[in-house]
């Protein structure tokens, strides 16, 4: 019998009111009371996954280790919970609809109307229980995209109050997530938006049993009262989630509130012990007492919205944690640097990070951006794109190749050190055909890396089309730069570094993503490490 809970989290009023954060949190607890909690993410939009959509328009895609392009939530449930998502973890509606209608091609529904009820609702039922069918879980949290009353989300909601049936009445739990605006004209918080969410939700045929509401002040007792009554919730059920200066801040606020508790009780669940938290407030201790500081220049192409690299920006929250020391990201656009301004613009950095992208804009300033912490001895780590940077900066300016390029960007260069994979020549189709997921690479323990990962061979997450062209790599070793690591089935060149540099270091896939609370990512903590090192001796 199967007995895993579920949890469904659903949001009105406003959408970016931290629907994914609250999610993680309530895992991040049930996972500290001794529960095997996962979360997965519905996203109401019609695209596939979110592998071909403009970084401006949904922040960035974030990678599984089985090479799923998912929503960036993903990457917040991981960092929290310390714990690997999948495939399985990030469903759109692009997704479902075309698995229904490959079967209708097939003649599954042996020749019946395919309908959004049953066979779409299905389908996501299908999907929200896939994480739950082998036991592995005992609770899944599933966080539904947009806000109550989208038509865009209908279907989601349709089939998630069918679960709630079909699951049994303490086997599912609704939380709805709200706002309670403030009007400074009246002086006072507003909960009409919330009862109107609340009723639009019963509508559909859900009663929410908690209600969470983000708010920017307190939450009088009067006012609980009053939303419980509303609202049809019981008072210990109106969560108050006041903003916090860091989103790690937020599972504490939550244990304060009593989310867990709540969420067990109406679950029917028994819990032995009080979440253990040790290593999450040891993680906020150092972060909240930090004994220096570094800037980092964040070279980019999309630095007008922070979500599209937002699994940087929280790998450097790790590793300066872990160096108790701040780290001040400024962010700069690639597009505005050139070899005339880029002292001005970087020249007082304590290090430079050049950022993944696709694509030809900009790049020239991520190539004088390299150039410039390699000449002056800026700590510098480039990543994916930004590697592939680094590489054609080095073939040009020391090898000598000059017009060395990326087919990716020319087509047409005389020195193509960057280019198009091989298994990658005849591929027509952009959405998820890269290679993506987990790969192993082989590291030089003579290195860099080798002294910052202790070991011989790595696990990490790609996502590109291009690589270093192995016919220069000859050229270019004998020039200086080294390459430290290798995937040995392929022999692709994931890591070079530039030896007589103070820290150099440039590599194909993304260590961003597996970078989290319990486990900062090593080449975060090493970059940020040699960059206040070297910060000290300048002053």
């Amino acid at each position: 019998m199967n007995t895993t809970k579920y949890i469904f989290v659903t949001g009105g009023v406003s959408s970016s009111l931290g629907k994914g954060i609250i999610a993680a949190s309530l895992a991040k607890l049930l996972q500290a009371r001794g529960f095997t909690v996962t979360i997965q993410k519905l996203d109401p939009y019609i695209n596939v996954d979110p592998g071909t959509l403009n970084p401006y328009e949904h922040g960035e895609c974030y990678v599984t280790d089985d090479g799923a392009e998912t929503d960036l939530d993903l990457g917040h449930y991981e960092r929290f919970l310390n714990h690997p998502t999948s495939q399985a973890n990030n469903v759109t509606t692009g997704r479902i609809y075309q698995s229904v209608i490959e079967k209708e091609r097939r003649g599954e529904f042996l020749g019946k109307t395919v309908q959004v009820i049953p066979h779409i609702t299905n389908e996501i039922k299908e999907r929200i229980q896939h994480l739950g069918q082998d036991g592995r879980y005992d609770i899944v949290i599933t966080e539904i995209g947009g806000t109550v009353g989208d038509i865009e989300s209908l279907p989601y909601i349709e089939a998630v109050r069918q679960l709630k049936w079909e699951l049994g009445r303490h086997n599912s739990l609704f939380i709805h997530l709200t706002l309670i605006p403030y009007l400074a004209a009246a002086g006072e918080l507003k909960t009409k938006p919330t009862q109107h969410s609340v009723k639009t939700l019963m509508e559909s045929g859900i009663q929410a049993d908690v209600l969470v509401c983000r708010t920017e002040h307190e939450l009088s007792d009067d006012l609980r009262t009053k939303l419980a009554l509303f609202c049809n919730v019981e008072k210990e059920a109106v969560i108050q989630s006041i903003d916090a200066k860091t989103i790690y801040d937020v599972p504490n606020l939550m244990l304060d509130e009593g989310l867990d508790k709540i969420a067990l009780k109406k679950l029917r669940l028994e819990s032995s012990q009080e979440p253990n938290l040790t290593q999450w407030n040891e993680f906020l201790c150092r972060h909240k007492n930090l004994k220096g500081g570094v800037t980092i220049g964040l070279i980019g192409k999309y630095i007008e919205l922070q979500d599209s690299y937002k699994s940087i920006l929280e790998s450097f929250i790790h590793a300066g944690a872990a160096n108790e020391v701040s780290v001040e990201v400024v962010s700069i656009h690639s597009e505005h640097l050139t070899p005339e301004n880029v002292a001005d613009e970087v020249g007082a950095l304590d290090g430079l990070l050049v950022a993944p992208g696709f694509g030809e804009r900009g790049i020239e300033g991520k190539i004088a951006a390299v150039q410039y912490a390699r000449t002056h001895d800026i700590p510098f780590l480039g990543i994916c794109l930004g590697m592939q940077m680094a590489v054609i900066e080095y073939a040009r300016n020391v090898v000598g190749l000059k017009g060395a390029n990326s087919t990716e960007m020319d087509a047409k260069t005389p020195y193509p050190v960057i280019d198009l994979m091989e298994a990658q020549k005849s591929i027509t189709d952009k959405g998820g055909t890269m290679r993506l997921g987990s790969w192993a690479c082989k590291i030089v323990p003579d290195s860099i890396v080798g002294s910052i990962y202790q070991s011989e061979e790595i696990q990490e997450r790609h996502r590109h089309r291009y690589e270093f062209n192995d016919d220069y790599r000859t050229q270019i070793e004998d020039a200086g730069m080294r390459v430290t690591g290798v995937n040995p089935q392929t022999g692709l060149v994931e890591i070079v570094e530039v030896p007589e540099h103070p820290w150099f270091v440039g590599v194909q896939y993304h260590p961003e993503y597996k970078s989290t609370v319990a486990n900062p990512h090593p080449l975060f903590v090493g970059f940020v490490a040699k960059a206040y090192a070297l910060s000290k001796n300048k002053k």
